[in-house]
């Protein structure tokens, strides 16, 4: 295993100078050739490395979308060189690598390892939390691990108007405290403080769905009132392919009572919020809107 990290190590270099200075493939290979007999010399690790590299830039552009779609406020440029290939290569193997070679959560340790070997002081939190954050999107794959054969299901070039629609649920949480309103938020990794929400699980309804993830995220019991809107992007699922993940977001009524943060990926706290509070936190450009207008329901009752 140590002599892997190693290659991964190696592949990492390669991928710098690729990124820095624009290369090729087959100058990124030339690379990958400098490297392994500087950095690994002896190693019988090559194809190993040469299909991380070549998979790694086969696949930039859907890395590239997963990246955006889970770091939304960290465009690509502003991700250092070094923490934008870890995350590459942690993504290409937790989400098109051999799964009974690289188990998913063997593929997230070795990424952020190497994100804290060779990347910032940061570095580390930072890929482990856009890491997490896509493997519980995933539906946490490997964790209960069967076997499966990985699908061949190839939709990359549908329009997204076309592609599959998974519903999931999510909720704006409010309490009422003597003559104050309260909010409850979940905060993530990334900074930004948002709402409780999940994919729908069996046969329950998005209203149900969204009642489960505020009691998983927020361990209180919440009673829906309206709804207040949705939203969707796109996702990449290993099986599945792409795939729209549409959240339909409700208002809904709880009891202000102490919250305990469940043990959901991506996410670092949870906390109640006067309403004159919430101007002052920072949310997601996608979310802000459903609070906006859940405020502005509030403030007529």
């Amino acid at each position: 295993m140590a002599n892997r990290h190693l290659s991964r190590s190696v592949v990492l270099q390669s991928l710098f100078e690729w990124d820095f200075s624009s290369y090729t493939q087959k100058k990124a290979l030339e690379a990958l050739k400098r490297d392994s007999e500087e950095f690994a010399p002896g190693s019988n690790d090559t194809s190993y490395m040469e299909d991380l590299l070549k998979g790694v830039i086969k696949k930039k552009k859907e890395l590239n979308t997963i990246i955006e779609k889970a770091a939304p406020d960290w465009p690509l440029e502003k991700i250092s060189i070094v923490d934008r290939n870890v995350l590459r290569i942690g993504l290409f193997e937790l989400l098109f690598g051999d799964r009974a070679e690289v188990p998913p959560k063997v593929a997230i340790n070795e990424a952020i390892e190497l994100a804290k070997n060779f990347g910032g002081d940061a570095s580390g939190k930072f890929v482990n939390g856009v890491l997490g954050a896509v493997y519980k999107e995933l539906g946490e794959p490997g964790k209960d691990d069967v076997g499966k054969k990985k699908s061949k299901i190839k939709n990359e070039d549908l329009p997204d108007d076309e592609v599959p629609v998974e519903h999931k649920g999510g909720a704006v949480v409010y309490a009422k405290d003597s003559k104050d309103i309260y909010l409850a938020l979940v905060h993530d990794v990334f900074g930004h403080w948002t709402l409780a929400k999940g994919g729908i699980e069996g046969e329950e309804s998005v209203e149900e769905c969204a009642i489960r993830e505020v009691k998983e995220n927020l361990g209180i019991e919440a009673k829906i009132e309206e709804k207040l809107g949705e939203n969707s992007y796109i996702a990449y699922d290993p099986e599945k392919g792409k795939i729209k993940k549409q959240v339909n977001y409700f208002l809904a009524e709880a009891k202000h009572q102490d919250l305990k943060l469940g043990e959901s990926g991506g996410l670092d706290d949870a906390r109640w919020f006067k309403l004159a509070e919430i101007l002052d936190l920072n949310f997601y450009n996608d979310i802000l809107p459903l609070v906006t207008k859940a405020v502005k329901i509030l403030l007529k009752k």
